[in-house]
């Protein structure tokens, strides 16, 4: 009988963590990904759960799932001890002779792609154990409600409650244009004439409002919010749009110097553009932060 419920109980946590996956995700579709299982599995999972602790924890419609008050207490009692669970057990693991595990991380695509990559590939070899997923994504995230290990933020951004490494100096910003664009339209010098420009602009993917482009003048912080015939979800779209004479954009220089040094791009209103805060990686404050933890952040952190 000992036996039978301590069997019981490994089931329950097993599929108790699958069930959290689910509702952590609200949708079987991105918890199926996420887990490497199919949807009809974790269906089967959460239903046997459901089953055995005679309660249903899942609000299934055609369109979203979400927890119900017994699937909300599970997920806000119960999930964050796993978690405790986890981060013991990887506290221990760590006491081996090489760092091990997955570190996920969230950031835009070309923080990615010109910082976070090229500092963290030369790791990989020397560390086989360790592994890393890296996902492109323009929400201001809850690293802790998503199950990340380190998202990267403005430093005017962190929160109060994460740990926070410099990755960059100052990121400077550019207003460009094609030269074919400005043979057709005068140069904007002001923010009256920079309104009537066809403006390549980003969509926010938290608000779903349009990004507003943040100058400042003689000193004073502006928000300008510009308009235009081309809206985007990533800057590399925004600076193809520019590089094919569409309109202006507003983009990092790292992403544009490049091309103002060949010409392909011309800045302007430079004296209205001022840099923003440098790139910070951040992760949560925890008791224990595992030595695969450590070691990724030590190859992204900036160095003078």
């Amino acid at each position: 009988m000992l036996l039978y419920h301590q069997s019981m109980a490994r089931d329950n946590i097993n599929d108790i963590l699958v069930f959290l996956a689910v509702a952590r995700e609200r949708s079987f579709t991105r918890a199926a990904a996420k887990l490497g299982m199919t949807q009809s599995a974790l269906s089967h999972i959460v239903r046997s759960l459901e089953a055995r602790l005679g309660v249903r924890l899942l609000t299934r419609t055609t369109r979203s799932v979400s927890p119900t008050e017994a699937g909300e207490r599970l997920l806000q009692n119960v999930g964050p001890r796993l978690e405790e669970i986890e981060a013991e057990i990887t506290a221990v693991s760590d006491l081996g002779d090489k760092p091990a595990g997955t570190i996920r991380i969230t950031a835009i695509d070309h923080v990615i792609d010109t910082i976070l990559w090229p500092r963290i590939a030369p790791l990989l070899p020397q560390y086989p154990d360790l592994h890393v997923e890296i996902s492109s994504d323009y929400r201001l995230i809850d690293i802790a409600a998503e199950r990340y290990d380190i998202g990267v933020r403005h430093g005017d951004q962190l929160e109060k409650d994460m740990i926070g490494v410099r990755l960059t100096n100052e990121v400077p910003m550019r207003i460009v244009g094609a030269p074919a664009y400005f043979e057709r339209r005068p140069r904007p010098t002001s923010l009256q004439e920079l309104m009537k420009h066809n403006c390549i602009t980003l969509r926010l993917p938290s608000s779903g409002g349009l990004y507003a482009w943040e100058l400042a003048h003689e000193g004073q912080p502006l928000e300008a919010r510009v308009r235009g015939q081309s809206v985007f979800t990533n800057v590399y779209h925004m600076l193809d749009a520019a590089l094919h004479g569409v309109g202006i954009a507003f983009l990092p220089g790292s992403l544009v110097d490049p091309h103002l040094e060949a010409g392909r791009l011309v800045s302007v209103m430079d004296d209205w553009c001022v840099p923003f805060e440098p790139l910070h990686a951040f992760y949560p404050s925890r008791r224990h932060s595992s030595r695969a933890l450590m070691l990724v952040i030590d190859a992204i952190r900036y160095k003078e």
